[in-house]
């Protein structure tokens, strides 16, 4: 018998808990569902459950997005003419069936019924339906020379009304209806300008030239591939909080300009997983629906550890970073449990503890002036280099955490740093510089 590696082993056990809790979610639903129940099915202790999932919310998000993660391969598009109905009638393949149970209907309706009840979630699901109508809006901009932001808001509003309506009262309403709706919505002339009043008071971004290395092997969630930080244009690193700020940086920015919207949070086990789903979600219609000429031209990047923010702190001290997923990182390598520190520069490890002070499920501490990383803690430096936290907060020298209210942006240019930002309209100081 081949043995598995520790790796493969904790991948077979998160797929064995996410198989159980999709029974026991959609046999008793969110509320009623026990993690004692799951980690029977799955043959496994309640202890290595919570070894994978930090709470029961963040293991019926998870089950969530890999629901939306794994959906059926895309079609062809349609014509543009039909485009909003078919958006609309790709949505709504989510209403549940006839026969299905309630808590499988749930998982089918992606229903957060019961699951958000704390200010914390609501708020950040709030800023993430402004985020998935601006994305819906570009791809319908796309060869118009027209906002469309409200057009799709609207669409967002009758869709998402239509699914609570059937996660609350089945049966009331025809899904094929609504869709029809949808498409005529199209035709009405609604005004929509751009002009946030706050802007023209945001103060100048900082000119600067930091080398630049960015971190790699980050997904961009739009188009599911590798996203390249090392192109010209605007990344602006925006917190759970602060997603609305994302049009700013669109509108902004100039021709040419690669736009990359990195999304942070202090918890990701939750919020970030929240995120994740919803982004998730509205982008897998996208692509289903849209040509790929008309995808939005904007790149989304879902960033846990604060790696990105980390970099380019780190660029303006001079130093790099060090990042690791699962055991492998630059200036600093971490292998499945293990970060070491390169040099003096930050060692990051996710699945891992990182030395000199690393901690899992705690705080780590700096050990000798270099970041000390946590898992499902927080990881604090002494040495003015970002430490970088997985399912945590991360906190830089000067004392700036990279939270959900976070703002930051850079310019990049020929692989330097030239223009830096950070606070309120930080993206749009960066994308006008």
């Amino acid at each position: 018998m081949v043995r598995l590696t520790r790796l493969q082993q904790q991948e077979r056990t998160r797929a064995a808990v996410l198989e159980a809790a999709r029974e026991e979610f959609a046999e008793h639903g969110f509320v009623e569902a026990k993690v004692d129940r799951i980690a029977e099915r799955a043959e496994l202790t309640r202890g290595a459950v919570y070894s994978n999932f930090p709470s029961k919310r963040a293991l019926y998000l998870e089950v969530l997005v890999d629901l939306v993660e794994h959906a059926p391969p895309e079609p062809p598009p349609p014509s543009p003419p039909a485009t909003l109905g078919a958006f609309a009638r790709v949505w709504l393949e989510r209403l549940p069936l006839t026969g299905d149970t309630p808590g499988g209907g749930h998982l089918q309706l992606r229903s957060l019924a019961g699951v958000l009840e704390d200010e914390p979630a609501r708020t950040a699901l709030a800023q993430v339906t402004r985020l998935e109508a601006l994305l819906l809006a570009l791809a319908l901009e796309s060869g118009v020379a027209q906002r469309r932001v409200r057009l799709a808001e609207l669409v967002m509003t009758l869709l998402n009304g239509s699914g609570h309506l059937a996660d609350t009262a089945p049966g009331f309403g025809d899904p094929f209806d609504v869709a029809h709706a949808c498409e005529h919505l199209g035709g009405i002339e609604i005004a929509d300008t751009w002009d946030p009043p706050h802007l023209p008071f945001v103060a100048p971004a900082e000119r600067c030239q930091d080398t630049w290395g960015p971190p790699v092997g980050l997904l961009d969630q739009i188009t599911r591939r590798p996203v390249s930080l090392d192109v010209d244009g605007v990344i602006a690193v925006l917190g759970t909080n602060r997603l609305a700020a994302a049009e700013e940086i669109v509108r902004a920015a100039g021709p040419g300009d690669q736009v990359t919207v990195v999304v942070v949070t202090s918890d990701p086990a939750e919020i970030g997983r929240l995120v994740r789903l919803r982004i998730s979600d509205l982008a897998g219609c996208v692509r289903r629906v849209f040509a790929h000429s008309a995808w939005p031209p904007l790149k989304l990047v879902l960033d846990d550890g604060a790696l990105v923010a980390a970099a380019a702190r780190a660029a303006a001290d001079g130093g790099a970073a060090g990042n690791a997923v699962d055991g492998v990182g630059t200036d600093g390598v971490g292998t499945d449990g293990g970060g070491v520190d390169g040099g003096g520069v930050a060692g990051n490890a996710v699945d891992g503890v990182g030395t000199d002070g690393g901690g899992v499920d705690g705080g780590g501490v700096d050990g000798g002036g270099v970041a000390g990383n946590a898992v499902d803690g927080v990881g604090t430096d002494g040495g003015g280099v970002a430490g970088n936290a997985v399912d945590g907060v991360g906190m830089d020298g000067a004392g700036a955490t990279i939270d959900d209210d976070t703002e930051e942006a850079i310019r990049v240019r020929d692989g330097r740093i030239v223009a830096r930002a950070r606070g309120r309209g930080a993206g749009y100081a960066v994308a006008t510089a």
